[in-house]
């Protein structure tokens, strides 16, 4: 009796989780409303504040990579330091965040989710906003306390490396960019997580490792942007022309990634334009 009673709760909870999930409604193209909700400023400060942060640590490292190597080759974290203290950030920032702001820390992430309409334009916008903000205060800060090393070892400033052309440094700003959004679109998808909640996924860690993985493939292309506000707050600080010579790269690059990322999530691997053909089909039918 207690063996057959096992059996049906087994049954009943396989039912559970293979019962069918509704998408979330897509969120409103201009929302006003939000801008009468703390909660939305409240987001908007965590943005902010987290880039800093972001900012602070990782152009640090590389100031404090730079000043160490020049005198001993073998002194310093290396590439592979740079690479975790960016990687590392991201997933202690995300973690941190996720649960306020959603963790987006990055323009080309915030415009993705926009195109999947995760998000709503006007939130789109303020974040990229509060992102840029936070990244120059961030590098802003780096400065002050680096005075000594800061213009001396290039700021922490993304440029094209020496043999690279820009085409390819393009190239790999979107490929590392898309595997970024990809990344992020993945770890946080609902669906995934209501099909799969008996295994424990941690989304900060697989986006945390993304950076990482990026970092290492692309520090000696063009020292790695895959995010337009790392890439501006540094640029605007250092005010270099050599930091400006290129410095679209790194805003296009990012955005042509995140949105290749948002299509292929949404309309290859969810098929969200399928579904929603086949429900006006159904619908025009009744």
């Amino acid at each position: 009796m207690t063996k057959d009673m096992e059996v049906g709760s087994a049954a009943a909870g396989e039912r559970q989780l293979t019962k069918d999930y509704q998408d979330p409604p897509p969120a409103a193209l201009v929302d006003p409303e939000e801008l009468t909700k703390w909660s939305f400023y409240r987001a908007c400060i965590a943005e902010f504040i987290a880039t800093l942060l972001f900012l602070y640590i990782t152009v640090l490292t590389v100031i404090g990579y730079s000043s160490q190597s020049a005198t001993d080759e073998c002194a310093g974290v290396g590439i592979l330091g740079i690479a975790w203290a960016f990687g590392g950030m991201i997933f202690i920032l995300v973690y941190c965040t996720a649960g306020i702001s959603g963790g987006h820390i990055n323009p080309a992430v915030t415009f993705g989710l926009f195109l999947a309409r995760k998000v709503s334009l006007v939130r789109a916008v303020m974040y990229m906003v509060s992102q840029c903000l936070g990244a120059i205060c961030g590098v802003g800060l780096v400065k002050a306390f680096q005075s000594a090393y800061y213009d001396r070892y290039g700021g922490g400033a993304n440029a094209m490396q020496p043999g690279y052309s820009k085409g390819t440094g393009l190239a790999a700003e979107i490929i590392g960019t898309f595997v970024l959004v990809y990344t992020v679109f993945s770890a946080t998808d609902p669906k995934r997580n209501a099909r799969d909640s008996h295994v424990p996924i941690l989304a900060p860690l697989p986006i945390g490792f993304a950076v990482f993985m990026v970092h290492l493939a692309t520090i000696p292309i063009t020292g790695t942007g895959i995010n337009p506000a790392r890439s501006f707050g540094a640029a605007v600080i250092y005010n270099n022309e050599k930091a400006w010579d290129d410095h679209w790269i790194f805003w296009v690059g990012p955005f042509i990634g995140a949105a290749i990322a948002a299509f292929y999530h949404q309309f290859v691997l969810r098929a969200t334009a399928i579904k929603a053909l086949g429900s006006f089909k159904s619908s025009s039918n009744i």
